[in-house]
Parts: structure tokens; sequence; C-alpha cells
């Protein structure tokens, strides 16, 4: 409720806006009582259909006022919850810098997640708000003693249901965050499919991806045995008021009219008004809850404080690391001074995206250590290094949005990085750096390159290319590259291309259990793979493509 009530509260033109159309929006709910009986009683029953026809009307005119209100209804709420997505955003936004982790996209889902829910929220309370208001006085309207046939019932279903929210809001959370549990490890096992099948370690990647979802469906289960209190609350808060109307509301002097009028108040109004609450704060309301936990790091242990190191030599020393029972890095030492231009070699699913997974910190080496400047690479502070992935990631906003969240650049600064990766003829197709992006509009290419001069204009000195350029063309690619090598700063090009390793300072080749380390020039003579590599590599057919 406090998230709610401050989010209205920062918008309070809107929340204006919606409380007087929300009125529009449940019209038919103050009137479809009197209107039908009305229509019965002093229409159509008293052998004057043309007042009939009148209250008739007044219903129908009633639903067209509601079709109004219900589109400006939509437009207020908009402007209530679209805010609340953008400070959610950059929240997230700036948590996920802050504490290192690479997950922006998770958390741009998360807060897509936490809109949809806040949305439904607020909407079925002010639902729930008017219609009742509605109804009240319409039944006051129609014969005030029927209020003690409808009110009490409706309001004991009410707390009853409310009295079972704890316990239902507990096992729906605990659904929640056994579905994002099976997420997680889904998508770290697809994460490493690469390697975890290069390691033969499929039947215990698939034991441990099964133990998620045993877990989850056990919580589907408990959810299903506590939703049964729910729906015996709506059954006593919308439906014994029908019975008690039915059996005691002509003794009170209710003719036929208003017996049928009170019913539609019931059934048309109240009841789908609480079945709406239910609905709302049973499922979406804690689905926002958790949504929000996560958001804020609730369910995050603390993160650890994040060192500058006083240079960015990379080291790790017997490193070894395993998704299973074989590693895919084993025992490796490997030393790259602050400056140097080192490329990654190997076959897929060698190991080559772990590699940089232990230097950016976001995996921890079972045994051995990864050190920064002799700083632990999981404590290095995340403005040091930049990690760009083969899928570069994208967000819906401006151009220079995404060109600039990673640091505070002046307009000179950014056409400085965009000239130097070779993505000025991009912003010039897009209309500019104020040009409105968003990444299904993009090619994978120019994504990339948008990935690349955010980069490059980033504080951080240690760069890992993570196959970064593989949808750009060798001349785009090799721009690239030597675009990082004169920012300054270490440089570590997971390779696409041999041209890649042919252009770099040193090249390490991975290749299962071992690992080589020299220059283009006497790998050939040393490593086989490399030289399998290098005997099938074809320049100039590559530079021309």
């Amino acid at each position: 409720m406090k998230v709610l009530w401050a989010a209205v509260r920062r918008q309070p033109y809107q929340a204006v806006r919606l409380a007087g159309w929300s009125v529009a929006e449940v019209a038919p709910s103050w009137v479809i009582g009197v209107a039908l009986a009305g229509a019965i009683d002093d229409g159509f029953g008293a052998g004057r259909p043309g007042t009939g026809l009148v209250w008739v009307g007044v219903l129908g005119l009633s639903w067209a006022v509601a079709a109004v209100g219900a589109r400006q209804s939509l437009l207020a709420l908009a402007g209530i919850v679209e805010p609340f997505r953008e400070v959610l955003q950059a929240g997230a936004v700036r948590d996920s810098l802050a504490a290192g982790r690479i997950g922006t996209a998770a958390a741009t889902m998360q807060v897509e997640v936490a809109r949809d829910t806040f949305a439904t929220v607020l909407g079925v309370l002010r639902t729930f708000v008017f219609t009742v208001a509605g109804v009240v006085v319409g039944l006051a309207a129609l014969l005030p003693a029927l209020l003690v046939l409808v009110v009490p019932p409706f309001l004991a279903g009410l707390a009853l249901f409310l009295l079972a929210l704890r316990p239902l809001a507990r096992r729906q959370r605990e659904f929640l965050l056994a579905d994002e549990r099976t997420a997680d490890a889904v998508a770290l096992t697809v994460g490493g499919l690469r390697d975890i099948r290069a390691c033969g370690d499929e039947e215990r990647a698939a034991a441990f991806v099964g133990r998620r979802v045993d877990t989850q469906a056990d919580a589907a289960r408990a959810l299903a045995r506590v939703t049964a209190s729910r729906t015996l609350a709506l059954g006593l808060g919308g439906w014994a008021p029908v019975l008690l109307v039915l059996a005691f509301g002509p003794g009170l002097g209710a003719s036929s009219g208003v017996v049928v009028g009170v019913l539609a108040y019931i059934l048309q109004s109240l009841t789908p008004a609480l079945n709406g609450l239910a609905e709302g704060l049973g499922v979406s309301g804690v689905r926002l809850l958790v949504t929000l936990e996560r958001l804020s790091g609730g369910r995050r242990p603390s993160a650890p404080a994040r060192v500058t190191p006083p240079d960015l030599t990379v080291e790790l020393r017997g490193a070894t690391f395993s998704y299973g029972r074989e590693p895919v890095i084993d025992g490796l030492d490997l030393v790259v001074p602050e400056g140097e231009w080192l490329a990654v070699v190997g076959p897929s699913g060698i190991g080559k995206s772990t590699l940089a997974a232990l230097v950016t910190g976001l995996a921890v080496p079972a045994e051995g250590r990864v050190t920064v400047g002799g700083v632990p690479a999981d404590q290095v502070d995340p403005q040091a290094r930049v990690l760009i992935p083969q899928e570069a990631y994208v967000f819906r906003g401006t151009l220079w949005e995404n060109l600039t969240y990673l640091s505070a650049a002046t307009e000179a600064g950014v056409d400085a990085a965009v000239h130097a990766v070779g993505a000025a003829d991009l912003v010039r197709r897009l209309g500019g750096y104020q040009a409105g992006i968003q990444a299904d509009a993009l090619t994978p290419g120019e994504r990339q390159l948008v990935a690349l001069a955010r980069a490059y204009l980033s504080p951080a000195r240690l760069t890992i290319l993570d196959e970064a350029t593989c949808h750009l063309d060798p001349a785009a690619e090799a721009r690239a590259e030597h675009a990082f090598a004169r920012r300054g700063g270490t440089l570590i090009v997971i390779a696409h291309r041999l041209s890649s390793a042919r252009r770099a300072g040193r090249v390490l080749v991975m290749d299962g259990a071992t690992a080589v380390l020299g220059t283009h020039a006497d790998l050939p003579g040393r490593s086989p793979l490399y030289a399998d590599l290098a005997g099938r590599w074809t320049p100039d057919l590559e530079h021309a493509s």
C-alpha cells in the first residue's frame, strides 16, 4: 500500500483524473438496479412501456458513459504507472552497475513485471472502491432496509478474504520464488550449455534443473490448497446476499422490480468487484511484492565492498572451474599485464566465455584465484572493467541514453567514440542522438556497434570483448578492436576470427585440458590446434567478405 500511495501521490493530477473517470467507468454499477426496478415497477409491469423504455435508455446511456470513462481511466492510469516504471528502471540500472551485475536485461524484465502487476493492483482497487460505493448508494435509493441483507454478509466475506490473505500471500510468494529459481537454473544451464556438452555432464545438469522443477510443483500444490479459503470468502460475500434477498426481501417490502434491481447490483457489480479484488491482491499484489523485493535486492546477500585496483594486471593462478564433474578450465595460470592486447581462441564450448566470466567476477573459481591488480576479481569495482557479450544489450529509449548510461560524456566525447568504433553511419541513419530506438528495430550488428560505443565511453580500463564483433564485417571488427587498443587500458578479445588473434600482442589457445600462450608467429609451431586454424585461414577471402 505504501508503494501504491507513493506512486499516486507523485502524480496528483493523474490521480484526480483517474478518480473522476473511474466514477464514469462504473456508472452502470450505480444505476443498474434503479433502472431495472423502474423499468419493471413503473414501466412494463405497470402497463407503461414508454416509461420502461426510458429506464432502459438510462441504463444504455450509462454503458456509453462507461465506455468513455474506461478509455480515459486507462490513460490516467498509464499516467501514474509509466512514471512508476521509469523510477524502477532507473533504480534497477543504478543498482546493477553499483553491484557489478551484468544482468541488466533480467532487471528490465523484472521492471516490466512490476509495471504490469502495479497497474493491475491499482486498477482493481479503484474499481472495487467506486463499485461498492455505487452499489451502496443504489441500494439506499431503492430500499434502505435491504442494506442489512446485503452489506453484512458482503463485509463478512471481505473480512474472511483479508484474514486468509496473509497465508495465501505466503504460499503465492513461495510459488513465485520457486518459479524464479527454476528460471534462474534454466538460464544458468543454457548459458553454459556448450561447456556442459563439451564436458559430457548433461545428466548432472538435467538433475540440477529437475530438482528446481520438482520444488516448483510442490509449491504450486501448496498454493492450490490455500486457495480454497478464497473460494469460501467469495461464496460468503458474493452469493449469500443473493439468498438473503430472495428469502427476506419481499417481507421487507421489496417489489418484484426492486428484488430484480438488488440482484443486479449484487451479481453484476458487487460479486465481480470482490472477485477482482481477490485476484488482484491475492495474485498480482503478491507478485508485485516479490518483484519489488528482487529489484531492491531483498533476497540477495549484501554485496561485498568493491575495490578499485591499483593497476589492471589480470592474473589467474591455478584457476579451475566446472559446471559438473569435468572442469571447463583446469589449473590455468595466466598473467595479462596492464595495457596488453590478448586474444583468446579455441573451439566452441572449450571455456572461452567461462574465462571471461572469471575475469569479470561473474564466476568464482572452485580452486585457485583470479585477481585484477591483486584484488579478487569478484570484489573489483565494476567501473574498472566492462564486458561486452555476443548478444549486445540495447534498451528502449534514445540513442543518447543508450550510449551514455555508463558515463557522463559530452557530445564531443560521444562523437569521438562513435567515430572511433565506426558507428557514425548508424547514428546518421537513426536520425541523431535524440532518436528513439528499440532493440528489435536494429540488426545484431547495429546493436553491437551501440554496445561498443557505450563501452568505449565508459571509465573502464579493462575491456573484454566476448565475440562482441561477430556480427560485424572483418573491416568493421578490425576498426573497433584498434579503437579500444588506442584508447588505452587492457584489452581481452574472445576471438571470432583468426584475424583478431593476428592483430593482438599475444594469443591464448584453449584446447581442452591444455592452454598455450604465445604470439601469432610462434604458436603454429607450439600448438597443433593453432597450426590447423592458421593453415585453414585465408586472409584475402576474409577481407574480401
